[in-house]
């Protein structure tokens, strides 16, 4: 008997689905790209329970006649694709025909269509890849496809689901996605309870950036103007001088200031041909755009559209359609960082502030750039304040609805700023509130030196050493100085103290709820449309934390109250964060995880900043504290708290031993 078979057509269905369908959003993905390939102005999607339960998607396209409507569901039958040498051209942004039959395998699927041409429509309904039913019915032109009960028929997959909010997060992405991509089209984005998404057709991709980000997104972004060159033919060989290509490549979209930064990539989007794509080759261009002018392990907001011949992309590398492969790559990387580049210069985006050029006059030195703290905290050199008070909070750093974060003002410099005078760099208390400085020393690189030697890397200890600290002094405001029977030590008070009340916050949660500070006036927040989603899920955890914010409108927040400790100025941007900070894949947290991630956020806004001169009293406190906390080596974020230097290290140094 023969061991190999042929499969049957629905497994074969199955396996296909596997592919295509992971999750509700990739449905939704199918659909809306059936429906702009059918030319519709104006598609409507309605989802229940994250799409678990029911997807549909209605567009006003040329619609189906009753062959088609059956035919469609046929496994690889397309309107797009003709021949095998159309797949070396592809203009559409599906063509390998198996959406449907895959959907329809692992779902109960209802197609009601009609094309312009016919008097009465079609009505067709699969279960679990079985034809149900075709009958007449009157329809307006267009097409409507219902998907309900998603992997009903295959359990297996089912359960690898996440919740409800994760899945409708994937599909607000998803529809933001091609609205970003198709100003011209109407997108619609309901649940049974609440309009995600309307976003009216444009004529300006600007004008579609205003309608889902709002206005401060639009002017945090410099747009990216319409850039040509020519693309190297890649049949002949060798290949023909680049003016004597007729083919162009156009770069277009819009791009965020250095200033403008995130901490992922969350906030790039790519299109290829108005496809959706994730691909590693223009991301590394953009990288490329912003080196040297944007601090490592931060990323720019980008919105890239690249349009060229469509006989010099491969759209045909994954099932999924969301990677693509370009005939010259090189080029192609290139002309992108070439172009951004471009655009940044035009936006001059090496900011500076009055202060630092008035010291710069003046005669004053200046430094190096920015510390990495400083560049982590976004806090900049702000004037410092008397040492025995801590100062008041500092400049507003203000994310958008794009989840974007700006320094705003004169507390943000990327070119370098100048040095604090020596006895504001390095202070040591002599317990008694007075200072002294070492004169002999010019530059903080120097001063660090003397306390850090190259050839004796600091340890983390563990955290019975650090009860009997005692402080000298701070460095650069920002580090404290404290020796034991240890060796010497060096503490970052910012984490030092995020620490402290990252444990405060998490204990006095975990207790019962906390309460929050009023403000004079609220303050209205815009959200985008996977923000509203994550904010409706996690409302009672802000509340209990010590946030009272509520719906105003469709995605307007109004934020009444903040968490103790937290500054009108940085409610809105704790907000964001802590929205953006439950990343796709985990926001089915368990409450624990949840409340851990608000602590974190909403410590490391409260804690003590760098360049704050702190007194002998608040150092002792400090490292009082830090002592008792259940973990005093590293911060909620992962970042090491302190170094030490061991005596044995010290000694090695000098020579002595």
């Amino acid at each position: 008997m023969s061991r190999i078979r042929i499969l049957a057509e629905n497994v074969a269905n199955k396996i296909a689905a596997g592919e295509v369908v992971e999750r509700p959003a990739s449905v939704v993905k199918e659909l809306l790209e059936n429906a702009l390939d059918a030319g519709a102005h104006s598609i409507r999607i309605e989802t229940e329970s994250g799409g678990k339960r029911m997807i549909r998607v209605i567009d006003d396209g040329t619609g189906m006649n009753h062959d088609d409507a059956l035919l469609a569901f046929e496994r690889h039958a397309t309107s797009k694709l003709r021949t095998a040498d159309d797949l070396l051209s592809i203009s559409t942004l599906g063509f390998r025909g198996e959406a449907l039959p895959s959907i329809a395998s692992i779902s109960r699927l209802l197609l009601e269509t009609r094309s312009a041409e016919d008097e009465q429509g079609t009505r067709v309904e699969f279960a679990g890849g079985k034809l149900i039913s075709v009958k007449p019915a009157g329809l307006p032109a267009g097409t409507s496809i219902s998907v309900a009960d998603i992997f009903y028929c295959v359990p297996a997959r089912r359960k690898f689901l996440k919740s409800e909010t994760t899945e409708l997060g994937h599909i607000a992405s998803l529809v933001t996605h091609y609205a970003l991509a198709h100003p011209d089209c109407q997108f619609l984005l309901k649940t049974p309870t609440q309009e995600i998404l309307n976003c009216t057709p444009v004529e300006k991709l600007s004008e579609r950036v205003y309608q889902i980000f709002g206005r401060q997104a639009l002017d945090e972004l410099t747009e990216i103007t319409p850039t040509e060159g020519p693309v190297r033919s890649a049949i002949t060989e060798p290949p023909l001088e680049a003016e004597e290509r007729a083919a162009t490549l156009r770069v277009t979209g819009f791009t965020s200031r250095p200033e403008v930064q995130r901490t992922n990539r969350n906030g790039i989007y790519i299109f290829v041909n108005r496809r959706l794509v994730r691909d590693r080759l223009l991301l590394h261009a953009i990288g490329e755009a912003y080196r040297n002018i944007m601090p490592p392990g931060v990323f720019p907001c980008v919105l890239l559209f690249l349009e060229l011949p469509y006989e010099e992309v491969d759209v045909n590398v994954h099932p999924a359609k969301i990677e693509v492969r370009f005939r010259h790559p090189q080029f192609v990387h290139d002309f992108t960082r070439d172009a951004l580049r471009l655009a940044l210069s035009h936006a001059r985006p090496i900011p500076g502030f009055p202060a630092a050029r008035a010291a710069a006059a003046a005669g004053e030195q200046s430094g190096g750039g920015l510390s990495s703290s400083s560049v982590g905290s976004m806090q900049g050199y702000a004037p410092m304040p008397d040492a025995k008070t801590f100062p008041g909070p500092p400049r507003a750093e203000i994310p958008t609805a794009l989840g974007i974060v700006s320094g705003v003002g004169e507390a943000f410099e990327l070119s370098g700023a100048p040095d604090r005078p020596i006895a504001q760099r390095l202070q040591f208390g002599t317990g008694n509130g007075s200072d002294f400085s070492d004169p002999t020393r010019e530059t903080l690189g120097e001063s660090a030196a003397s306390v850090a030697p190259a050839s004796a890397p600091g340890t983390l200890p563990t955290p019975d050493q650090i009860v009997d600290l005692k402080p000298l002094g701070q460095v650069n405001s920002s580090f404290i100085v404290a020796v034991n029977s240890e060796g010497l030590w060096i503490i970052d008070q910012h984490v030092a103290h995020e620490r402290v009340l990252f444990e405060q916050h998490l204990r006095a949660r975990r207790e019962g709820e906390l309460g929050g500070q009023r403000m004079l006036v609220p303050l209205i927040v815009e959200l985008n449309p996977r923000q509203l989603v994550i904010f409706e899920q996690i409302g009672d955890e802000l509340r209990a934390n010590g946030f009272e914010a509520e719906l105003m409108g469709a995605r307007s927040v109004a934020i009444q109250a903040a968490p103790a400790g937290i500054t009108s100025g940085d409610a809105e941007k704790l907000l964001y964060e802590i929205l953006d900070g439950i990343a796709r894949e985990n926001q089915a947290i368990s409450i624990d995880s949840l409340q851990a991630k608000i602590a974190a956020s909403t410590s490391c806004h409260a804690a003590i900043k760098v360049n704050t001169p702190l007194d002998h009293t608040k150092m002792e406190w400090l490292l009082g504290e830090l002592a008792k906390t259940e973990y005093p080596m590293s911060c909620p974020h992962g970042r090491p708290i302190v170094l030490r230097y061991s005596v044995r290290e010290i000694e090695r140094a000098f020579k002595r031993i």
